[in-house]
């Protein structure tokens, strides 16, 4: 058994205290947060698990094999490092931490350890997506071109944070996982119509070393809610809408073709074929991502979404946040 505690269970930890807890092979040891009304719903609702709102407990408790952090991104960086310090395996809601700098210190320490760091990247386990990833991997699409990404809706309306770090983790992390690479510069454009100094839409282009794309639209401030990822490959195309209850994916045969009609003329032929709607697993992506960590735990492996890949999305937001402010001039990643 994996013993766990989980720190923040208001808004998103509570989701991750209520999946750990129904997890076979983990055992929910400590659920700590500051709110006392929250500590009391989850007493009740938990109440193999202690309610606390001291840290220090839960890192001084040598029982406890795995600390996960679902508190406000500011506070990321601290509370996983005391967490690491103590030896625990540690999981990190998005994003990793608000720097690279910081994001790096968490991967070394982790390193340092020997224990595992993993980021609360979602949709990198999501069914859907995998299913994009797969068709990528077997080159099911021909030559992956570029995707683009749509994370819109009205509200909810942060203060804290702009859209792009708000809501562009999930796209960046999704981007990166799909085409295997870090992108090697970003720009980004957008703009605060709400509140001075916080943007509320933003429009982002990463660009890959060998030339594939990913357009990024974030934004709290639109009529619609979209949650969409559109993968164009050079034989066919597909559509992942999170929106669709049930057909989540549609993979299109369309494509273009460039031939030589002779050696100073090439023709484009536009191909049209079927509609595919595959069948994708279904089951809820939080419990497959905490699944995921506790078997890690158990056997020793390194997690998909794990440090490395926490850094290179902080990475690319970091970029994107320096582009925002010099008016969308291209920031090239080290």
């Amino acid at each position: 058994m994996i013993r766990v505690a989980v720190i923040g269970a208001g808004n998103w930890g509570k989701n991750l205290v209520r999946n750990f807890a129904a997890l076979g092979e983990a055992e929910l040891r400590y659920v700590c947060d500051l709110d006392a009304k929250v500590r009391k719903t989850m007493a009740s609702l938990y109440p193999q698990a202690k309610a606390t709102d001291d840290m220090s407990e839960v890192f001084a408790d040598a029982d406890v094999d795995a600390v996960v952090v679902a508190v406000d991104a500011p506070l990321h960086h601290k509370i996983a490092r005391a967490a690491l310090d103590a030896g625990k395996h540690t999981y990190v809601e998005k994003p990793l931490t608000l720097s690279s700098a910081d994001a790096q210190d968490l991967v070394n320490l982790a390193g340092q350890r020997g224990v595992k760091l993993m980021v609360g990247h979602l949709l990198e386990y999501h069914p859907a997506v995998n299913y994009m990833k797969e068709m990528i991997d077997s080159r099911a699409v021909g030559e992956s071109l570029y995707l683009y990404f749509q994370r819109v809706n009205l509200g909810i309306v942060r203060k804290a944070e702009n859209a792009w770090w708000s809501l562009a983790p999930h796209d960046v992390s999704v981007a990166c996982y799909l085409f295997g690479a870090e992108p090697v510069s970003v720009s980004a454009c957008g703009h605060a119509y709400l509140q001075h100094g916080v943007e509320d839409v933003v429009f982002a282009n990463l660009k890959f070393a060998d030339g594939r794309m990913a357009h990024i639209h974030v934004s709290w401030l639109d009529p619609h809610k979209i949650r969409k990822v559109t993968l164009v490959g050079s034989l066919k195309m597909a559509v992942f809408d999170d929106m669709e209850a049930a057909e989540k994916i549609r993979v299109y045969d369309k494509g273009a073709e460039v031939k030589s009609v002779d050696s100073y003329v090439e023709a484009i032929t536009l191909r049209t074929g079927d509609i595919l709607i595959p069948k994708v697993a279904a089951g809820e992506p939080l419990r497959a991502e905490c699944q995921h960590f506790v078997d890690c735990i158990a056997k020793d492996a390194a997690p998909r979404s794990n440090g490395a890949d926490g850094l290179r999305v902080v990475k690319v937001l970091e970029a994107g946040g320096v582009s925002l402010a010099n008016g969308g001039e291209p920031v090239r990643l080290a």
